[in-house]
């Protein structure tokens, strides 16, 4: 839909089913009384205001677990680029550079074996966990949550200790900037860091100045502060990989998001919200 067609629809909506960069706060609401149910087709949902849904009586809906293990494949699938440095290499081969064997061209990190701390053990930080097993890696985490063979350590601790450091907490006001320059300088300058969760999670200016002075050895993001702004800046450095926020994106994945997303939508307007994966009651 079209902005204008969009506005025009808003005051005889009773359901809404948006995207998370779909913005729903009480300028949308007041346009549209008879809204009763709003479902993000998204795990996050930091778009929505909460406290202006809630003094309606509007439930609220995301899609939780469903995309939860192509988030962690993601997560390796960074991980594994910028360690090994796969984005450098198909760069030299693409542009006819490939000098021949070298014992000490594009060297990278080891994976096997190294230590991988998660911040974050929700369903996404368990999956995750679930395949640093496979490399026979160390993992610590700063909140148990539910996983086996995790080590449970300080934030501190995690920083300084980790090879890789990979995030996977919500996004909102609690976690802006969680990974900031003073978390940063914690870490070992051969350290990776891993977000495939917001980007407000990670103060990006301080990010990019660990990345150009090799504070730290490199970065995997697929996301970012401004989305979809990305600066040119970030995108000048070698060693950080990037992807468009696409973590979620298999067709499987977006397939099960948009019929879950669906489901909410229906349950919550025939009034069995308790069928729906609601964000909270509502007031």
């Amino acid at each position: 839909m079209s902005s204008r067609e969009f506005a025009a629809a808003l005051p005889e909506a009773e359901g809404l089913l948006c995207q998370l960069t779909d913005p729903i706060g009480e300028e949308l609401l007041a346009r549209a009384p008879r809204l009763r149910a709003i479902s993000v087709c998204a795990v996050g949902y930091e778009n929505v205001d909460l406290t202006a849904t809630a003094r309606r009586g509007i439930y609220v809906s995301h899609t939780p677990g469903v995309l939860t293990e192509a988030t962690a494949d993601h997560t390796w699938a960074l991980l594994l680029a910028a360690a090994r440095r796969i984005v450098e290499g198909d760069t030299v081969c693409r542009r006819g550079r490939f000098p021949g064997f070298d014992l000490g061209y594009l060297l990278g990190s080891q994976v096997s074996g190294a230590i991988l701390g998660i911040v974050g053990m929700g369903r996404i930080g368990r999956a995750v966990a679930r395949r640093a097993a496979g490399f026979g890696m160390t993992v610590l985490c700063h909140t148990r949550g539910k996983a086996r063979s995790v080590r449970e350590v300080p934030m501190a601790a995690l920083l300084k200790r980790s090879d890789f450091v990979t995030l996977h907490v919500p996004g909102g006001p609690a976690t802006r900037h969680l990974i900031g320059r003073r978390e940063i300088s914690m870490m070992k300058r051969s350290a990776i860091l891993i977000n495939t969760s917001r980007g407000s999670v990670v103060d990006q200016g301080a990010l990019m100045t660990a990345l150009a002075t090799r504070r730290i050895a490199a970065a995997a993001l697929d996301v970012f502060e401004g989305e979809p702004e990305v600066p040119r800046s970030l995108t000048r450095l070698p060693n950080v990989v990037m992807t468009p926020h696409v973590a979620s994106a298999t067709i499987a994945t977006r397939r099960a998001m948009a019929a879950l997303a669906a489901r909410n939508i229906l349950a919550m307007l025939l009034g069995r919200p308790s069928d729906a994966t609601l964000v909270k009651p509502t007031l």
